[in-house]
């Protein structure tokens, strides 16, 4: 079977961000002190979705000519924290650690002299940005989709109960997973659950999440062979640790702790 993709699938994508340098050694490891990364085989440092690649030339000065030409602008969940790691890791200041309307921001240099930006934004800004994105809910890729019976219920449990980011739009629901990943919930009469985990949550820690989830009223479905704990966690040597719980409309569902 052949799937046709919508047109929107064939725009281009950063694919990655090339730096070129002189010392591109030190570039790479200022990039993972900075930020808390490392880089990968291939020497492509991941900073979210897209990947920086500091790349020796022989065409470009030893420090940047322009560096207010191209800004990376990194998100990051707590400004004061990256700025103080930034600081330990050696930097020019361009613009210190500042609040704005949207949120808070700091410019500096790397050790080449290109700019880079961190930012932390307002969660006012965060959802306005959000819901806008969201406004017209069209998905324009593959994606994943479940039923359940009582849509109002599907809302708080996947909302409230796991904490997960809900929209609804024509009775539907979308589980968001990321700015740009979804899962579509959607009302069937006469639903009857499927005997299959159908949606995995990564956790940090899972013994916090199942007594968080517990604490709620959510019980932990417990299977035979699987040597689950008393808090109906297993803990095989051949995956994460994983527990098993449903949803209002007894959808399997699992939490599990990958690192």
């Amino acid at each position: 079977m052949t799937i046709r993709h919508r047109t929107a699938d064939t725009t281009p994508r950063l694919n990655s961000l090339l730096l070129g340098s002189t010392n591109p050694d030190r570039l790479r490891a200022w990039y993972a002190e900075a930020f808390g990364v490392e880089a990968d085989r291939w020497g492509f440092v991941e900073l979210g979705p897209t990947g920086v690649m500091a790349d020796p030339r022989d065409d470009v000065a030893e420090a940047s000519a322009e560096p207010g030409r191209v800004i990376l602008n990194l998100d990051v969940p707590d400004a004061k924290a990256a700025v103080e790691r930034i600081e330990k890791a050696g930097t020019t200041w361009v613009v210190p650690l500042e609040e704005r309307e949207p949120g808070w921001f700091a410019t500096f240099t790397d050790p080449d002299g290109n700019y880079v930006q961190v930012i932390q934004m307002k969660p006012e800004m965060e959802r306005e940005m959000l819901a806008e994105m969201r406004r017209d809910f069209t998905p324009t890729h593959p994606f994943v989709g479940f039923a359940v019976d009582d849509i109002p219920a599907a809302q708080a449990f996947y909302r409230d109960t796991l904490g997960l980011d809900v929209s609804e739009q024509n009775d539907m629901l979308a589980i968001w997973l990321s700015p740009a990943e979804s899962v579509l919930v959607y009302p069937k009469p006469g639903h009857v659950p499927a005997q299959h985990t159908i949606l995995n949550v990564p956790v940090d820690d899972i013994d916090d999440a199942v007594d968080s989830l517990t604490e709620a009223g959510v019980e932990m479905i417990r299977y035979d062979g699987f040597g689950q704990d008393d808090r109906g966690i297993a803990r095989g040597d051949e995956g994460p640790p994983i527990a098993w719980f449903t949803d209002p409309a007894g959808n399997i569902l699992s939490v599990l702790q990958l690192q």
